[in-house]
């Protein structure tokens, strides 16, 4: 965790309440969650009130080129390919910046 404050939530609609009440800076999202796919909860945090600016993650094993479109439709900011290199994270995190 190196240092931040984390949450969990193992699917899409647990996800947007956890996120809502902790408004966090970074959110690292698989796009194959039950009930809610990632997609859709990256559309809904992008309308959330303090959080269209948060840096959004695709982690994910769905990695074609149709997948990474598909995520940076749906607003996310990286898409990284599970398992996520570590060092790719890091950067991330570090500069707030990614191309999906």
């Amino acid at each position: 965790m190196q240092g931040h404050e984390v949450r969990t939530a193992y699917d899409g609609p647990t996800a947007l309440v956890a996120a809502e009440r902790f408004r966090p800076e970074v959110v690292l999202l698989d796009i194959g969650l039950p009930l809610m796919d990632g997609y859709e909860v990256a559309r809904r945090l992008r309308g959330m009130v303090g959080l269209s600016k948060a840096l959004l993650v695709a982690v994910s094993g769905y990695g074609r080129d149709e997948d990474r479109r598909r995520s940076h439709a749906a607003g996310f900011d990286a898409h990284l390919i599970k398992p996520a290199d570590p060092a790719a994270l890091h950067e991330l995190l570090a500069t707030g910046a990614g191309s999906p």
